[in-house]
């Protein structure tokens, strides 16, 4: 009597890796001081704290001069001690990526970008040199941009690069809406959108249910506890106007 083994059938794959694109906000560090570092993100912070608490925080250390020494353990305590969690350092010098790694940082390379920086630290001088012009943003392509149908839940994190966002559904209390134009919301909108994520003054956010957690046009934000309570569950369009963030009623 012969036995014949059974087929060897092909379980379902438990795990995935594979290679995806993540967009991180983004510290400039121009000098070591990390208690002017720290006096320079906490008023920032208490604007938005919603914004930047368990935020992914990549440190870019381009425009550090190399013989300046950074307390890494420092700076990593003075960013988890604001809600941040530093993730990675890009640029530096080679001591200055050496100490990093040994603080379980990533080494990212120079060409690893975030949509915008969170901040950017410069250091305080006596006479600052006039400020450069800003230089123009440059026209969106035609037809660029993001449809999305679906809702977005808690914890997504959907972005248009290159144009605008459009969501036909309502967006979740901690999702995440991001994008270099315009972002229409075609529900309630009550997770985050920021919009013009790489300086884009222009664009605007629009939604036909105001519920949101922030909003923000080219780095400008507003979080809900400064909305006017009137605006709550209506539609809206948000601007940027002489650099103040106006939120009207449509």
């Amino acid at each position: 009597m012969s036995v014949t083994a059974p087929e060897a059938r092909a379980e379902p794959a438990s795990f995935e890796l594979k290679a995806t694109t993540f967009t991180l906000p983004t510290l400039r560090l121009f000098a070591g001081d990390l208690a002017a570092l720290s006096a320079f993100l906490e008023p920032k912070i208490a604007q938005a704290p919603g914004f930047f608490r368990n935020a992914p925080v990549v440190v870019d250390l381009t425009h550090l001069p190399t013989e300046v020494a950074l307390d890494f353990p420092l700076l990593v305590g003075v960013l988890r001690g604001l809600g941040m969690l530093p993730i990675g350092v890009r640029g530096g010098s080679a001591a200055h990526r050496e100490t990093a790694q040994l603080m379980d940082l990533a080494i990212l390379s120079q060409g690893a970008r975030g949509p915008a920086d969170a901040a950017t630290a410069r250091p305080t001088q006596a006479a600052a040199a006039p400020a450069a012009p800003a230089p123009a943003t440059a026209p969106l392509p035609v037809g660029a941009g993001r449809i999305v149908t679906r809702p977005v839940r808690s914890g997504q994190r959907v972005y248009a690069q290159g144009g605008d966002l459009v969501v036909l559904a309502t967006v979740s209390s901690g999702a995440e809406l991001m994008a270099d134009g315009h972002i229409h919301v075609y529900g309630a909108l009550r997770g985050r959108a920021l919009a013009g994520v790489k300086g884009n003054a222009e664009a605007r956010i629009f939604c036909s249910d105001l519920r949101a957690e922030l909003v923000s046009v080219a780095g400008h934000y507003r979080v809900s506890e400064s909305l006017d309570p009137a605006l709550a569950g209506r539609p809206v369009q948000v601007a940027l106007r002489d650099g103040r963030l106006i939120i009207e009623a449509l």
